[in-house]
């Protein structure tokens, strides 16, 4: 079994402490804020210049209100809205707490790579540069292995390199690792999934945490949240 794109989202932000100060990068973890829990106060940054917002539903979109990711969102009492200098000040003044970016590779010292592939282009590295260095958690949240089957953790990055040595922990389909100064720790694993299944698909060594558990999900989100391995978690 392995979780949804929604399923790695809900994961990510049951993490998220009371009082963080969140940026989302594209993908996967623009998908985080949808699932915030309702009894912590979580301050969603967004690099165009808003503090203070959440996913908007459809009947309250409006075209002009647009996070970084261009969803459509809705301000929430005591938001911010300020220019494009201003909220990069942020990011590289250490003011914000976590970011959940995705990834194309992380290494097992907490390198990142989310920019390029190999010999494909694209217009340049992005503001994931400046919240890789500047924000105090990095978190990532990929799928655990590409749509071919190759490993996404691997002991040293093949793609270029956003930052160096990074990333704090890593969420995918099948699994929560932590990266510390010793390696890669398994923390938790998706339902049906075994650490030793979980190893086989990593391209780096994990130790597993001796208080390794299996994800737990509510009930009426479970069904939403798995699918059968090898299904649309990509």
């Amino acid at each position: 079994m392995s979780l949804t794109r929604e399923g790695i989202a809900y994961r990510v932000a049951q993490d998220l402490p009371e009082g963080a100060y969140v940026n989302l990068g594209i993908g996967i973890p623009s998908l985080v804020g949808r699932f915030l829990p309702a009894d912590k106060e979580i301050f969603l940054h967004s690099e165009n210049g808003l503090l203070g917002f959440r996913s908007a539903d459809h009947d309250e979109r409006d075209p002009h209100l647009v996070n970084a990711n261009k969803d459509p969102v809705v301000l929430l009492p005591g938001a911010a809205v300020f220019d494009h200098a201003w909220s990069f000040t942020m990011i590289r003044g250490g003011h914000l707490t976590h970011t959940v970016l995705g990834a194309l590779e992380v290494a097992a010292n907490g390198d990142l790579a989310n920019w390029r592939v190999s010999a494909q282009q694209v217009p340049g590295v992005g503001g994931a540069m400046d919240l890789a260095a500047g924000v105090r958690n990095v978190w990532v949240a990929m799928t655990h292995v590409t749509p071919q089957g190759r490993p996404k953790i691997v002991e040293r990055c093949h793609f270029p390199l956003t930052a160096p040595r990074c990333v704090k922990r890593i969420y995918t389909d099948l699994a929560v690792i932590d990266v510390t100064p010793e390696g890669l720790v398994l923390r938790e694993v998706c339902p049906g999934m075994t650490p030793q299944a979980v190893q086989e698909l990593t391209g780096a060594p994990l130790t597993v945490a001796s208080d390794c558990r299996t994800m737990t999900l509510p009930q009426e989100f479970e069904g939403l949240a798995l699918v059968a391995e090898g299904g649309p978690a990509a």
